[in-house]
């Protein structure tokens, strides 16, 4: 039988041939203290599973991936467990109409973030157990069958050393020793969980009366390691909470279906979050431990409204495979924004969401292997991958020009009878689509075939016609096909944009002046209601951002741009401006340096600072990857001096402050600048209003870790200051961050040739030992990246391998040889796993779009 990468062709002769009927899973974690990690520390698990079968006879198999099985029954009948397990599936023959599986294993504990991870606190040595499952770790847990439309009820019991409380999916009781849940509704095996250990926990409660005169009452809580308690701020985390649950429950009119709300902040987490019902998961980095801005707070709202929304995208409705991850992913990354604008004290959210998230769907739609939004999953590696730009933000965009299509009312109509109509079931395209038809009276078919089946993004550029008096005569919009679009989706979509008119008052503002809405159709649409108006500054195509499209500017309106980009009062409208002319320089239609000149002319005016902390994070990447090699270090000492220059302007103690700081402390690398941040550390030196907590700290010591200015006695000097597990993570970083290339071997090893570290560990490590100023130093290890990959990818789990192969490229390698060394071993590699030579591809991808921006680069220089 094939591994433990279960195909798509699988799941669905065994969701014809299965249905299940219940699961009881028994769970001892009393092994997760004391003892030795001499070994695999492993605990046992006992599952009962019922279910019957279409075809009496026939064979199937069920999910496991475990050290060892003791026993194995079917039917009362005791199974070889050597002959029928193979170490990621258990052999089924002669199954009867109903069945009953029972298998007693020794699971693994994790320390990948992936099943049941095992995380020892460093300041105080507790132990604390959290899972993770999505798409398909349950099965590193208890044995099942791992497909998310195999739907049945769960009954949890779980033994725990004394002094510890577990939680699952439903209400838990300790008696006797052991805990038991409350059996669960029908849901999948991704999204069951445990959270078990000594944490901080935290309760309050939401009520509402519903519509038919019943009270709803939810028990809430939320909780975090010990250590973390004092920075917990709880009380917020709730005020989000019940804002969200108020929003749902007026316009999905369908009461949250399952009992309790517990919000669990965890350790070494791989994503953001977990939409586990009754027990949703988080990253603990949400738990702010130092001073923060206001786009932090947004951004954990906005992440615990996403979860939310999943309790009924993706938890009460499931899709049927992973094909259609977006009828759960999209749907809660636009729901997370519209609910948080509309419920929250975040009103300008859909700001963030234009200038952030569609960065990350316009970067990925880009790519070789950009895809629909409904795409083609053929298995688990797959559906890994495709947690993605695409899947999340581009179908979030592709949402929210929905809504404007068939309406606001119209569309939550559609999910409310989605709900009602699926409840517990799982779903696929054509189901919603029939009933946003039927509330619509809209095409669905046509614009799914036209948003949702293709691939790649538009390009909306202005054309502008004058009359001699300085009036608009014509003023029509050009569609492009994406340039990276596959060769049989060079798709023209539909697009119902804003096209805004911009010029510049007598007092110097930027405003807008005209507006019209149209339905882009074609090559070309001409916007009849814009003749005769003024002539304008700038036109701004997709304004009020309605559409998913890049937007491109004539000449005209680009030079107003590079001459008042900042007078732009709309903060919507200059966020859109700011992100097209950063898909101007990754497309290397704008010089990198034109784009740090107007970062820097222009970001320190930013009043949104949401949008002050992607110009950064940009700035920082036009330097590092699209900038003539030549100028980078003109480059850098530029962006320092600027940097600084606001830091000394800002308001003291202000969020801008703050911000300015961080990104100094990123790009300083000059002996004056090397020598504040020492400074600023040690308390010679002092900026009005700039309180540096431990955090800064850590984000100050790290460029003088990389420059050599704080060897490893001060790195050590600054854990025992703060000697916790989030110190732990910045100790190693800046460690590995060391300008030395014993420095550089030793932390290759750890990630290469090791899987001691753990998940968190290896991503720290990784982000020391790829330092943009260190190319010379990492040089060595551009050969030995394309000679391990392969073996790393099959030897450790996905989750590690995928942090592996992107973390490592040599990105920041010779750009021409290090294409020609990832085509060579693409050619030379066909038969690896799709999903590792998909990450290569990608990250070759990348390579080359610098390179073609560094060449822009270089020739604007020439041209000045």
């Amino acid at each position: 039988m094939p591994g433990e990468n279960l195909s798509r062709d699988e799941a669905r002769e065994r969701a014809a041939l299965l249905s299940v009927e219940g699961y009881e899973v028994s769970l001892d974690l009393r092994s997760a203290v004391g003892g030795t990690d001499a070994g695999p520390r492993t605990f046992r698990s006992v599952t009962t599973i019922r279910f019957r079968s279409a075809e009496p006879g026939a064979t199937t198999f069920a999910d496991l991936i475990a050290p060892s099985v003791t026993a194995v029954s079917l039917n009362g009948r005791d199974l070889d467990p050597g002959a029928v397990f193979d170490g990621s599936r258990i052999l089924l023959e002669d199954l009867a109409e109903d069945n009953e599986l029972v298998v007693d294993a020794q699971c693994a504990y994790s320390r990948t973030g992936e099943g049941m991870h095992r995380f020892v606190d460093p300041e105080d040595g507790e132990v604390y157990l959290y899972t993770q499952y999505e798409p398909a770790d349950s099965r590193r847990v208890f044995a099942n069958f791992e497909q998310p439309d195999l739907k049945a009820p769960f009954r949890f019991e779980v033994r725990a050393p004394e002094g510890w409380v577990v939680w699952s999916n439903g209400v838990g009781e300790l008696a006797d020793g052991v805990w038991k849940f409350a059996e669960t509704k029908p849901i999948s095996t991704y999204i069951t969980a445990f959270v078990a250990g000594p944490y901080h926990y935290v309760t309050d409660s939401y009520e509402r009366v519903l519509d038919d005169g019943t009270r709803l009452e939810i028990p809430l809580g939320a909780m975090c390691r010990k250590g973390l308690a004092r920075h917990f701020d709880s009380d917020d985390v709730f005020l989000v909470t019940k804002q969200g649950l108020d929003f749902f429950h007026d316009n999905f009119d369908y009461p949250y279906p399952f009992g309790k709300y517990d919000q669990a902040f965890v350790p070494e987490y791989n994503l953001g979050a977990m939409e586990n019902p009754g027990l949703v998961t988080f990253r603990e980095e949400f738990i702010f431990r130092g001073r923060v801005t206001r786009a932090s707070y947004e951004r954990r709202a906005n992440v615990i409204l996403h979860e939310m929304a999943h309790m009924w995208f993706g938890d009460l409705v499931t899709m049927v495979w992973w094909d259609d991850l977006w009828l759960k992913e999209s749907f809660a990354d636009f729901m997370g924004t519209f609910s948080m604008v509309e419920a929250t004290r975040f009103t300008n959210g859909w700001i963030t969401f234009a200038n952030n998230r569609k960065s990350w769907a316009y970067r990925a739609d880009q790519l070789p292997s950009t895809h629909p939004i409904t795409a083609d999953i053929r298995d688990l590696e797959d559906a890994k991958l495709n947690f993605d730009g695409i899947t999340y933000a581009k179908g979030a965009s592709v949402l929210k020009q929905l809504v404007a299509y068939v309406g606001r009312d119209a569309f939550l109509e559609g999910a409310r009878r989605y709900f009602k109509r699926h409840a517990y079931g799982n779903t696929q395209l054509g189901d919603l689509l029939s009933v946003l038809e039927e509330t619509s009276g809209r095409d669905m078919a046509t614009w799914s075939r036209s948003w949702l089946q293709t691939a790649g993004v538009n390009s909306l550029t202005p054309q502008v016609i004058l009359s001699a008096e300085g009036r608009v005569t014509e003023l029509a919009i050009l569609q492009e096909a994406a340039v990276t679009a596959p060769a049989d989706h060079p798709e023209l979509r539909p697009h119902r944009v804003a096209v805004g008119l911009y010029r510049r008052s007598p007092e110097g503002a930027v405003e807008r002046y005209a507006r019209a809405e149209v339905d882009i159709e074609g090559p070309r649409t001409v916007v009849g209601e814009l003749v005769g108006t003024e002539a304008p500054d700038l036109v701004l195509v997709n304004d009020d951002d309605l559409t998913y499209c890049k937007i491109r500017f004539d000449e005209g309106s680009l030079a107003a741009l590079r001459d008042g980009l900042g007078d732009i009062t709309d903060p919507l409208a200059r966020a859109l401006c700011w992100s097209a002319l950063w898909n101007l320089t990754r497309d290397a239609l704008m010089p990198a340096r034109d784009f740090i000149d107007l970062v820097l002319r222009f970001a320190g005016r930013e009043t949104d600072i949401g949008v002050l902390q992607m110009l950064h994070a940009w700035a920082n990447s036009a330097l590092t990857h699209y900038a003539a090699p030549e100028w980078r270090e003109e480059g850098g000492r530029l962006l320092a001096e600027g940097a600084l220059r606001e830091l000394r302007l800002t308001e003291p103690g202000s969020q801008h402050q703050l911000t300015w700081a961080r990104f100094f402390a990123a790009v300083a690398s000059g002996e004056a600048d090397l020598q504040l941040l020492q400074g600023l550390l040690e308390g010679t030196a002092k900026i009005d209003g700039l309180e540096v907590d431990q955090e800064l700290r850590w984000a100050f010591l790290e460029p003088l870790a990389a420059h050599g200015v704080a060897d490893e006695g001060v790195i050590a000097a600054e854990l025992a200051r703060d000697d916790t597990a989030s110190g732990k993570r910045h100790q190693v970083r800046c460690l590995a961050a060391r300008p030395s290339a014993a420095v550089k071997a030793q932390a290759w090893a750890s990630v290469v040739e090791s899987d001691s570290l753990s998940n968190a560990l290896v991503e720290a490590t990784i982000a020391g030992f790829a330092q943009s100023s260190h190319r010379e130093l990492t040089a060595p290890y551009a050969s030995k990246y394309f000679e391990v990959i392969e073996r790393v990818w099959g030897e450790r789990s996905i989750q590690i391998g995928m942090d592996v192969v992107r973390g490592l490229f040599p990105s920041l390698q010779d750009p021409r040889g290090t294409l020609e060394a990832a085509d060579a071993w693409l050619a030379a590699h066909g038969a690896a796993a799709p999903a590792l030579r998909r990450l290569v591809l990608e990250a070759r991808d990348d390579l080359a779009r610098a390179l073609r921006g560094q060449a822009c680069d270089d020739a604007g220089a020439v041209g000045e």
